[in-house]
């Protein structure tokens, strides 16, 4: 009886053994997804035979190494720079799955938090493609993934399609991409939820009416430390930011350090005060392009300005955003080697670093309106800060406290 006993233990072992390596953990799902080898051991291991997954990690390979060279690569030099000691937590709304220049921008950053509209989706099982399925998956991927590798952004309406479409769909796997190809180990990957209050719920809670879905993912990079990256798929319009915990949610990791690009201008707009307000409340630095806050909304009492690039005005598609105030304070603004936001190409591109004063005034319950004049940044009420130190110097300039 007793050797029974301890056979069927035995044979339940090598069960649960075999079954614990046939699984496919989410750091190899990562790399099979970017079009680079997962672990030796992996089941996927036998799916990088496949031809289509081989052309698929060649056009990766020479996509994301130009990327890293026309842009990534100089913004973290440029990061390097001008930002000597950011804020632990990272905001970035209107992102979508963006966490590829979260990262370039902030890369010393322990928490990212990206909030946008775009759906999580699920957690890609790969292993449960159907037979000559990948091909199709991973061209998805490729598609979905077009306009930020050639542009620096992702086209809402197109990026509404793609992540819909085929067997793997949502945020999430982007997400996976782009946390591999920046050389991140995900370590954990947990759909989460927020309550109206911020609460963060996981597995069967029930998170309540107005809901936030989203996922928190752990991932260490080179140096080992654990990080985590949050994406909250989320309405910032004004009605959708009062009704759920997204900001909430923000506010218990602040203040941070905020990244707004290729927002579609929309914080241009009294529709979105809301998130806009507390972006300037809860952020101890922006960078941002021209469409994210209006130069008109900062109180230049409270905030000094860094402009890097050149400014041209919006492009075509969104008429009727050019900010005078902007153009007046980028005559005096610092070149940058690399292109960002919707004018893309180098020496075309604007970047603004706003810099929140220590101590300084506290901005009105209330941002100025539209229709006053806008602030004079080039004459504030305090006295002026030495301009930054260009890039070639390799000096760090500013010191966040």
């Amino acid at each position: 009886m007793r050797i029974a006993a301890v056979a069927v233990a035995l044979l339940l072992a090598a069960g649960t053994a075999a079954r614990a390596a046939d699984t496919v953990t989410a750091d190899d799902t990562a790399r099979f997804l970017a079009g680079m080898q997962p672990s030796a051991d992996s089941p996927l291991m036998p799916l990088t035979r496949d031809p289509a997954w081989q052309r698929h990690a060649r056009f990766f390979d020479n996509a994301f190494a130009q990327l890293d060279q026309r842009q990534l690569a100089k913004i973290r030099a440029w990061s390097d720079v001008n930002l000597a000691a950011p804020r632990p937590t990272m905001f970035y709304l209107f992102s979508g799955p963006d966490f590829l220049y979260a990262n370039a921008f902030y890369s010393r950053a322990n928490t990212y938090v990206l909030g946008a509209l775009e759906p999580v989706g699920a957690v890609p099982d790969l292993s449960r493609l159907p037979r000559g399925a990948a091909g199709s998956a991973l061209y998805n991927v490729e598609r979905s993934l077009g306009s930020i590798l050639s542009f620096s952004f992702f086209i809402t309406k197109q990026m509404k399609v793609d992540l819909h479409a085929g067997q793997i769909g949502g945020t999430l796997p982007i997400l996976y991409v782009f946390l591999a190809r920046s050389g991140k180990t995900i370590r954990n990957v947990e759909l989460v939820a927020l309550d109206d209050k911020g609460g963060v719920h996981t597995g069967s809670d029930n998170p309540g009416p107005n809901a936030v879905r989203g996922v928190r993912i752990a991932f260490a990079g080179s140096d080992g430390q654990a990080r985590t990256l949050y994406y909250f798929s989320t309405d910032l319009s004004n009605s959708g930011a009062r009704a759920t915990g997204f900001l909430k949610f923000c506010e218990t990791l602040g203040p941070g350090n905020s990244l707004i690009k290729s927002a579609s201008y929309l914080l241009h707009s009294g529709n979105f005060s809301v998130a806009r307000n507390w972006l300037l409340a809860n952020s101890a630095t922006i960078i941002q392009d021209d469409s994210g806050i209006p130069l008109v909304d900062y109180n230049a009492r409270q905030w000094r300005f860094f402009p890097f690039g050149r400014y041209l005005g919006p492009i075509g598609e969104f008429p009727g955003r050019y900010q005078q105030s902007y153009a007046q304070l980028f005559t005096r603004a610092q070149p940058i080697d690399f292109g960002i936001g919707y004018r893309w190409r180098t020496h075309e591109s604007n970047l603004l670093l706003a810099v929140k004063v220590p101590g300084g005034e506290a901005a009105p319950a209330e941002t100025t309106s539209s229709a006053e004049p806008p602030p004079k940044p080039a004459r504030p009420r305090r006295p002026r800060p030495p301009e930054p130190i260009p890039p070639s110097s390799g000096r760090r300039v500013f010191w966040f406290r």
